[in-house]
């Protein structure tokens, strides 16, 4: 008897990764692939669109066939900040944008010469400073630089509604890519900013319409429930939002740390404006303020940096276990001793000095350094909100140093770290399924694990 499942693809800007979720969303499969990245026509490298919609298609119908599944729902879920430009024919007319293209100085002062005063703007819309990361200045971008090609844009669709369009044919919008720093959205109007309907660009933008949306289709000859797709960052958080009933952030870990916070009444503030502090979008609309750190980015770098300096090998810094006796030898005279790269914080020295006879306390340096820029992450999403629970998920919840110390930095608060590591999928599946969440969810599917601070003695 074939078991029924839900299909999810999660797409990475380096793993692509495809799911089947049985009813109680456990996962029962799983592929993975990666593909060479292509250059746009600038050398740019970007996502090779065809050769990840040739995956989807192939992999899908073979899927179909497998005697052991019976598909029942399919969703997407991924990265932001990133559109597809079909034509009329539905056939993309450009590259994949990279959202880490260098935007035109020239560009960006044209665009709040006409749409500012620049303060206001990020205000309204959610936004730190405007790069390609902002997609709808992508749209600026193409119709300034590029009118010919613009011109024959019929609709813009975000990534994950582009994979949905590839299944359906239908072009749709949806609230949480919508709301993902693009600058397209008045968060105050809940409506598109009027810059948008001022260029002209609402009429290549879809219909909005909720992220719990799905269509029946015939597919290849069966009934399938097809999703719109959903932003990979507020897919991994709707798990937590359907089954917390408490007021929490959510600290999600990998090469840039997100701090959730999707309690808040103010969801950015004057004194956010030209930090790290952004708006995110939940599936019914409304606002989530998150705060951007690049940490695990910052942490590849440095540990390379002491593997090298000790001569150890790649992985040592994996077997690193906390040591109360050398977090209290360097916490007793702390003094800031890592200069980043890919990070500016006022409290770092001019460059790095490695002072330790081992590479266990250096590492216990770095870390405590790093977990002092994560406190003041979490601490900018909290706020002035009355928040007692912090849950963190994604890569560094393996990290015994960087959680002891965080336990230890939030010793008024509880924490509790869970194994998410498909969390952006299966919140994907979560979305278009008809299913309640409850209390224990966390604990039966990601492995929820409360952690005390330690005592100083």
């Amino acid at each position: 008897m074939k078991q029924n499942v839900t299909a999810v693809f999660d797409i990475g800007k380096t793993n692509k990764k495809f799911f089947l979720f049985n009813d109680d969303f456990k996962e029962v499969y799983k592929e993975y692939a990666r593909f060479d990245e292509i250059e746009d026509e600038d050398g740019h490298p970007t996502e090779n669109l065809e050769a990840l919609q040739n995956w989807l298609k192939s992999l899908f119908n073979r899927i179909l066939e497998a005697e052991e599944f019976n598909i029942k729902a399919i969703n997407f879920s991924t990265y932001g900040a990133s559109f597809v430009h079909i034509d009329e024919n539905g056939n993309p007319l450009t590259p994949l944008y990279n959202y880490t293209k260098p935007l035109d100085q020239e560009i960006i002062d044209s665009f709040f010469e006409t749409h500012g005063p620049k303060d206001a703007f990020l205000k309204t819309t959610g936004c730190t400073d405007l790069s390609m990361l902002n997609s709808g200045l992508q749209l600026y971008w193409l119709k300034k630089k590029q009118p010919e090609v613009f011109k024959k844009i019929k609709y813009a669709l975000h990534l994950p509604q582009y994979l949905s369009y590839i299944f359906t044919g239908i072009p749709l919008s949806e609230y949480t890519s919508i709301g993902c720093h693009t600058g397209l959205w008045n968060y105050q109007e809940k409506d598109y900013h009027e810059w948008v309907y001022k260029e002209e660009l609402h009429k290549i933008l879809p219909p909005i319409v909720s992220t719990e949306t799905s269509l029946n289709m015939n597919y290849n000859g069966k009934r399938i429930k097809i999703g719109v797709g959903i932003h990979d960052s507020s897919s991994a958080l709707l798990p937590y939002v359907r089954s917390i009933i408490k007021k929490f952030v959510l600290v999600s870990t990998g090469t840039w740390s997100i701090v959730f916070n999707p309690f808040t009444e103010h969801p950015i503030t004057k004194e956010s404006d030209g930090t790290d502090v952004i708006n995110y979008m939940q599936i019914n609309g409304k606002p989530v303020k998150a705060t951007r750190l690049f940490l695990g980015n910052e942490y590849k770098i440095q540990v390379e940096k002491l593997d090298a300096f000790f001569g150890v090998d790649d992985d040592f810094h994996r077997a690193v276990k906390f040591d109360y006796d050398a977090y209290i030898e360097l916490n007793k005279d702390f003094k800031h001793r890592f200069r980043w790269d890919s990070i500016i914080d006022e409290t770092m020295p001019d460059k790095t000095e490695v002072v330790y006879d081992t590479y266990e306390k250096a590492y216990h340096q770095l870390m405590m350094e790093l977990v002092l820029l994560q406190v003041k992450s979490i601490n900018k999403a909290i706020g002035t909100d009355d928040i007692t629970r912090i849950y963190v998920d994604g890569g560094f919840t393996d990290n015994e140093v960087y959680i002891k110390l965080l336990a230890h930095h939030f010793k008024g608060k509880k924490l509790r770290t869970t194994n998410a590591s498909m969390g952006s999928a299966l919140g994907s599946a979560i979305a278009i399924s008809d299913s309640k969440l409850n209390s224990k969810f966390l604990k039966k599917n990601y492995a929820l694990k409360k952690h005390t601070p330690f005592i100083i003695g």
